[in-house]
């Protein structure tokens, strides 16, 4: 109740319960859901978690972590803060989204529940999973749906052309285009006909304006001096649009109580791949896990020095050793929580950070964990034969999962165009999302092989050629799940071509029958190969060969087909988080 929950705050305000703890069940699953904790959109907006959880969740064994009460405090005022991300995810997604959901919301039918859900998942009318094709009728409530999901978002004037935004940006001085193209803009049609560009904080100002009050009042309920200054920071960059100075404060945050909250990724600009869309993340930070991953910080260089490309390409200075995180995930908001769920993430995108800083990865245990023992474990039963099933490894999924996150930050990041400096992202525009996740995905791999040549990963992966196969297959299995999606997300496009290249050379090999296997011998040339590729498409700005690869490999063959098929009938899409309420949170003791 709305009562407990102040009357809780005002007791832990008054430092009457500091040395008090709660525990969190973070549960372990064999089943297509995660358990996660905290107020949740869906049950504020009328859904019966409870329902959902005795539909999915049975079978869960939990585990105990312990939080101390005012940190309990702490992520309450900040999954309040993530609320209003969902509100401005919906409108960046479609103009018509916010309306439509409130249309939905008057039918509680089995029909209009099972539609709330649906719209909830996929944070609008079209299913994420099916090529972003509608579930909806063509019309609902007087509001007309399109068949397919808008590939301009809501970031660009309705009815407009992509072309003629193009045209638009190209005629524009240095200083307007990148404006134009920035991460924190919108365009839109000013009052004379003419395209206009319009900053985040003054399209979205009613929202920011209750984001940041929110953000400074979890920040005085805060002693930890890091995450003070950054909810604090982003607060001001709310109203000021200017995100710099608070992402290099996410870079520095160092506290048990982990967020992630604003514009980042810009996936959901399907035209350019150039607008950011609002996201949370609550979590908890697992510092034993942390303290694991941070050696391959101290390998940063040496992995650049080595990258599969031409030496001009490389850079001479990675910039300075960037946090790793493992957390486990309490809240997710926004383009947090859509869809097939993060499972890690690789932030911040702006290229001024990543050039002196690198980037932060963060890594959700709780999410990777339940996705590999809900998906990937019998996806593996069906495209890897008996024999190599056993060479399935969470340690191994785990691993590359952190290398993906780690080579975002490696290979090129500026380029010089016609004379003139860019950047990969500028330069491949709607490909570069694709192009860039299949580069951190193989280079990821390149980089684990490199050190368990090196023996560098004796200690956790092993060395030799039981570790390399373990890698390999457990990819294999991996790119499958990807697969399992569809080809609508960059993630999966990236696989496409991934698993199609190599298919082609030889290290992944198909048996004919719907199940894979791995050539030792032809793997690792083949994936030096392919990374070297990728990285050179990035390096050279090359737009146009990157969409002669998305043409040639992005694409579904009839073997891999063949096993997708088998797995519909048994293997499910994702996990889906289910977040408790605060006040069970709270009273968890």
């Amino acid at each position: 109740h709305a009562g407990t929950r102040e009357k809780l705050r005002e007791l832990l305000r008054a430092g009457k319960m500091e040395s008090r703890e709660v525990e969190l069940d973070v549960s372990e699953h064999q089943n297509p859901v995660v358990e996660v904790f905290s107020n949740s959109g869906l049950d504020q907006m009328g859904f019966d978690m409870s329902q959902l959880q005795n539909l999915f969740g049975a079978g869960q064994r939990k585990k105990k972590r312990k939080v101390r009460i005012p940190e309990a405090l702490e992520l309450l005022a900040q999954e309040e803060a993530a609320k209003l991300i969902d509100v401005l995810q919906l409108r960046q997604r479609w103009d018509k989204n916010e309306a439509l959901w409130a249309a939905l919301q008057n039918d509680n039918s089995p029909l209009g529940k099972a539609r709330q859900n649906a719209f909830w998942l996929n944070k609008g009318p079209w299913s994420v999973l099916d090529e972003n094709k509608s579930f909806l009728p063509t019309e609902l409530a007087g509001i007309k749906i399109p068949s397919q999901k808008p590939e301009s978002g809501n970031f660009y004037p309705s009815g407009v052309s992509k072309q003629a935004i193009e045209t638009w940006m190209q005629s524009l001085s240095p200083t307007d285009k990148e404006q134009a193209q920035w991460f924190f803009t919108v365009i839109r049609s000013g009052t004379d006909g003419k395209f206009k560009i319009v900053k985040y904080s003054d399209e979205y100002k009613p929202e920011l304006e209750k984001l940041a009050a929110l953000l400074r009042q979890a920040a005085a309920s805060t002693d930890n001096a890091s995450l003070r200054k950054f909810l604090t920071l982003r607060a001001d960059a709310c109203l000021s649009n200017d995100y710099l100075p608070s992402d290099f404060a996410w870079m520095d945050l160092d506290s048990p109580v982990d967020i992630t909250i604003g514009p980042y990724e810009t996936y959901n600009d399907e035209w350019f791949g150039y607008k950011a869309a609002f996201e949370a993340y609550v979590s908890i930070r697992d510092q034993k896990e942390t303290n694991k991953l941070n050696f391959f910080g101290q390998h940063m260089q040496e992995l650049e020095d080595h990258l599969p490309i031409d030496a001009k390409y490389r850079n001479p200075k990675v910039g300075a050793l960037a946090p790793m995180v493992v957390v486990n995930e309490v809240y997710g908001a926004g383009d947090g929580n859509m869809g097939v769920q993060t499972a890690a993430y690789n932030l911040p995108n702006d290229e001024r950070i990543i050039s002196q800083r690198g980037s932060k990865r963060i890594m959700l245990r709780n999410v990777q964990e339940a996705k590999f023992q809900s998906t990937l474990t019998p996806i593996a039963k069906i495209v890897l034969r008996p024999d190599a099933q056993k060479d399935l490894d969470f340690d191994s999924f785990f691993t590359h999962i952190l290398a993906h996150e780690i080579t975002h930050g490696l290979g090129p990041h500026l380029t010089k165009v016609g004379g003139k400096e860019s950047t990969p992202r500028q330069d491949l525009k709607d490909a570069y999302a694709t192009i860039e996740e299949a580069k951190a995905d193989i280079t990821g791999l390149w980089a684990l092989s490199y050190m368990m040549q090196q023996g560098q990963l004796q200690g956790s992966l092993g060395q030799g050629e039981t570790a390399e196969r373990k890698l390999f297959s457990t990819f294999l299995a991996s790119g499958f799940r990807t697969l399992h999606f569809g080809l609508t997300d960059a993630h999966a496009r990236g696989m496409a071509i991934q698993m199609n290249f190599l298919l082609d050379k030889g290290g992944f090999v198909s048996h004919g029958d719907g199940t894979f296997g791995v050539d030792l011998k032809k793997i690792k040339p083949a994936v030096s190969e392919l990374d070297r590729e990728l990285l050179t498409i990035e390096a050279t700005g090359d737009y146009a060969r990157a969409k002669d690869w998305m043409r040639k490999y992005v694409v579904i063959r009839p073997d891999v087909q063949k096993a997708l098929d088998k797995m519909k009938k048994t293997v499910p899409n994702d996990i889906r988080p289910i977040f408790r309420t605060a006040e069970e949170l709270l009273r968890a003791k």
